[in-house]
């Protein structure tokens, strides 16, 4: 598993992008995490630097939206989903399990 830091430093609406071999994004939405791959399939651009609505994330290049519990692009750009991950809270530490593909992780 990725450490990814206190549970203290995602606030509530926030995200954190975790240099791993891949970049990974985690998300606090109302309390509950979500981890995706951090690069948006349709162009370069950091999903962590996106905007969060409810459980989707909003590309800040070209307004790709991804759903963040399954990863899948809600239309045009984007048509390739992100990866998800399993997130783990452990005393108040977040880990996150790197899932090995986006079949994986439906």
């Amino acid at each position: 598993m990725i450490l990814v830091g206190s549970l203290d430093d995602i606030p509530l609406g926030e995200a954190v992008r975790v240099d791993a071999e891949v970049p990974i994004a985690v998300f606090n939405v109302d309390g509950e995490l979500f981890a995706i791959d951090d690069t948006c399939t349709h162009q370069d651009a950091s999903l962590a630097d996106g905007w969060v609505e409810g459980c989707a994330v909003e590309c800040p290049l070209h307004a790709a939206c991804f759903d963040l519990r399954t990863g899948m692009p809600s239309g045009p750009p984007a048509k390739l989903p992100v990866r998800t991950h399993e997130v783990v809270v452990d005393d108040g530490v977040v880990y996150v399990r790197v899932t090995e593909s986006v079949e994986a992780a439906a």
